[in-house]
């Protein structure tokens, strides 16, 4: 596989706009994955309503579901994109974020936008990870 060499896969447990709006769950493009906005959408259903501490480990927690059918842990994330709903709900989002990647360190993008497509949900996340050789291990693989 070259860098400029794309896998793409549907990853199961993923929302339902991935079919309607004719997007991937992630993308392996070379040695880095990239994951889509994913939120509290779990199991068919928005999880921790009114809770964005809670909704944002859940939302990571989907996001580094998918980085795992790539054989990527937290430790391999190098950006983080956060966009909450509300500015109050900043400091229990980003003690979610040092939760989970205090260790590892990516860099991060916090902003506050105007909604989200339901509004129970207040807190979506993009991630972005790297391990060196990860394109060579993949080769010929749909995660």
């Amino acid at each position: 596989m070259t860098d400029r060499q794309i896998v793409r896969g549907k990853l199961a447990g993923a929302s339902p706009w991935e079919d309607d709006f004719g997007y991937s769950r992630a993308v392996a493009a070379g040695d880095t994955v990239l994951v889509a906005g994913t939120t509290a959408w779990v199991n068919g259903k928005i999880e921790h309503e009114g809770d964005p501490y809670q909704q944002t480990l859940a939302a990571f927690g989907v996001g580094l579901g998918a980085l795992a059918a790539y054989g990527l842990t937290a430790d391999d994330v190098v950006r983080t994109r956060m966009y909450i709903t509300h500015v109050r709900d900043a400091d229990e989002v980003g003690r979610a974020h040092k939760k989970l990647f205090d260790a590892a360190r990516p860099v991060a993008t916090m902003v506050v936008v105007e909604g989200l497509i339901d509004s129970r949900m207040m807190v979506e996340i993009e991630l972005e990870a790297y391990r060196a050789g990860l394109a060579s291990t993949l080769e010929g693989k749909q995660p």
